[in-house]
């Protein structure tokens, strides 16, 4: 399994997974990043010509001239774009139901069917062998944002599996990781049993794995047997770039997450979405805000100003969440602001405010363990809290792991 062989470090590099990237020529114009669509209209879908494709697309999937991948190749000359699959939040990356039915599009003249990959369960994330009866491939376009608990990777983790069952290829169209490709933080997934569980806990990375979609791929592929695929790489793209420096335009990824601010949160503050903290759903500052009807923030602030954290503040400010946790009540709560995104560390931000809230409300503040077990990646950050252990304990969980994947991860970088 490559989550035992990975966390243990014996994972080599599959030259056959090498073998089919794609090392496209030219030159980038200044400013500007080509993505995997780009590169590929720019080589004349080569790397599509003569094949009958499904598309794992949403709104997030789209060219230089901001036109959908689906139009793009549904139009590219020498392909078929025979079916759509879409992710949670669907095609359209507007709906927060738990599940998704499919339905159809018209494009290039032609009605092309979506599948949901969101129909409920584990199960309903991966296409099946009636979806697939026919492609000669599977091609993965849409705009992650540097966590490990966002689905949409896993996703794509669950349809390599499912391509090399039915014996296609899969074929990647790569994107920025939007939050950079240089900085990667907290625990790693080491517990065996949840990938079968949850989409949340689906890749043996860290929480912020600093990653490519295409590089993703390339670590699970070596559990994958027998898969052929192909990364079609970005031109332009350094590992140090955040994605407002890459001339590409924002377009949110989901419903909660409407800038690249929100994303840069992310990996820390989402995780307070596993107790029973509002996280800033329903405010306008999705993950740049955590309340609660109970919450003493003048306590909790006091705590946190005795922390010396680089790159961020804090604010008292009250909402009234639209949605999720507490809606429709008064909450009272923290305003987080980034200052130096570079300097900026949100997984240190969720511990230091993780501490100062249970320290003021230790009957108040609940951890849901299970759903918190599924976003660390194991039980350990709960047996270290039940425990007593003091900050600098948990501290080292969350930075000898990044630390470890870190290292463990430089097989599969691309840029």
């Amino acid at each position: 399994m490559i989550r035992q062989a990975f966390v243990s470090g014996c994972v080599l590099v599959c030259l056959g997974a090498c073998a089919g990237r794609s090392h496209p020529g030219g030159v980038v114009p200044s400013g500007r990043v080509w993505t995997g669509i780009d590169v590929l209209e720019t080589d004349g879908f080569r790397e599509l010509h003569g094949l009958r494709i499904g598309l794992i697309t949403n709104h997030t999937g789209r060219d230089a001239g901001g036109r959908l991948t689906a139009e793009v190749l549904a139009a590219a000359p020498g392909v078929t774009l025979a079916a759509i699959f879409s992710p949670e939040h669907g095609f359209a990356g507007a709906s927060e139901e738990a599940s998704i039915g499919g339905g159809a599009v018209t494009m290039g003249g032609r009605v092309i069917p979506v599948y949901s990959l969101y129909r409920g369960g584990m199960a309903g994330m991966r296409p099946t062998r009636d979806d697939l009866r026919g492609l000669d491939a599977l091609v993965f376009d849409i705009q992650d944002v540097g966590a490990r608990f966002y689905t949409y990777l896993a996703s794509m983790g669950m349809a390599m599996e499912e391509a090399s069952r039915a014996g296609i290829m899969f074929i990647v169209l790569d994107r920025p990781n939007p939050i950079n490709g240089s900085t990667v933080e907290g625990p790693m997934l080491l517990d065996q049993d949840l990938p079968a569980l949850t989409p949340t806990a689906y890749f043996p990375v860290s929480v912020r794995h600093g990653l490519t979609a295409g590089e993703m791929a390339l670590l699970h592929k070596a559990g994958v047997r027998g898969l052929k695929i192909r990364i079609v790489r970005m031109r332009g793209w350094k590992r140090r770039m955040w994605y407002d420096q890459t001339g590409l335009p924002w377009v949110a990824p989901s419903v909660n997450m409407p800038d690249l601010e929100a994303a840069t949160l992310y990996p820390g503050i989402g995780l307070f979405e596993a107790s029973n903290l509002s996280v800033g759903r329903g405010t306008p500052h999705p993950f740049g805000w955590v309340g609660a009807p109970w919450l003493d923030v003048r306590a909790v602030l006091g705590r946190l100003e005795k922390v010396s954290m680089e790159g961020v503040s804090f604010a008292a400010q009250d909402y009234i969440p639209a949605k999720s946790v507490y809606a429709g009540q008064v909450c009272h709560g923290v305003r987080i602001m980034v200052s130096d995104r570079d300097a900026f560390r949100p997984l240190e931000v969720f511990l230091q405010m993780e501490q100062a809230v249970r320290l003021t409300h230790p009957k108040a503040f609940q951890w849901r363990w299970d759903e918190v077990r599924k976003m660390m990646g194991s039980r350990k950050f709960q047996h270290l809290i039940e425990g007593g252990a003091d900050l600098a304990k948990i501290k080292d969980l969350f930075e000898l792991d990044a630390a470890r994947f870190e290292r463990a991860r430089r097989r599969y970088l691309l840029y």
